[in-house]
């Protein structure tokens, strides 16, 4: 936030004395990264992967259900070897639930900012062709709370989505 501050006061002082014509835009990265092609398949493959390792939890899910149910009918009929045994059973089931739970989400995690951090280099790529092909002097990303007002006009980012699914089709990126 204190380097947009720094920049807009150095972006007013640039306009005041020296009377250049300033042109500002802004792109809402988000949105872009949401609304692109290559977001929408990445968001898809995020999804595959999510489904599958939910259904490997809830098969381990299952069976650790499983377990417990047979505990509780056969805990009576068990000797205490046997039932400890099967206690011990269910709590490595459980702890191995968990590790698996946890390593889906690291490896989702992982999988989201890898894609992520891809599309928003292309992205960044698009904003600075843009920004030099219409002599931009300053793009700003739109950051929730920053920009309390701006023009439609001056919001960049339909064309750098338009622009990059282009290239994407094209295989130029």
């Amino acid at each position: 936030m204190k380097k947009y501050l720094i920049l807009l006061s150095f972006l007013l002082i640039i306009t005041t004395s020296v009377k250049a014509e300033v042109k500002i835009g802004y792109v809402d990265m988000q949105r872009a990264l949401n609304e692109s092609e290559a977001g929408k398949r990445a968001r898809n493959s995020l999804e595959k992967i999510i489904k599958n390792k939910q259904k490997l939890l809830d098969k381990k899910g299952k069976e650790i259900e499983k377990l417990k149910k047979e505990i509780q009918s056969q805990s009576s009929l068990l000797s205490e070897e046997a039932l400890k045994q099967k206690q011990d059973e269910l709590d490595r089931k459980m702890r191995d639930y968990k590790r698996a739970f946890q390593d889906a989400q690291e490896e989702v995690k992982k999988k989201e900012i890898t894609l992520t951090n891809e599309i928003l280099k292309e992205i960044r790529k698009i904003i600075n062709q843009i920004g030099k092909e219409e002599k931009y002097t300053i793009i700003f990303e739109k950051v929730e709370g920053f920009l309390l007002y701006t023009d439609s006009t001056v919001d960049l980012t339909d064309k750098v989505i338009k622009r990059y699914n282009k290239e994407i089709k094209t295989g130029q990126h």
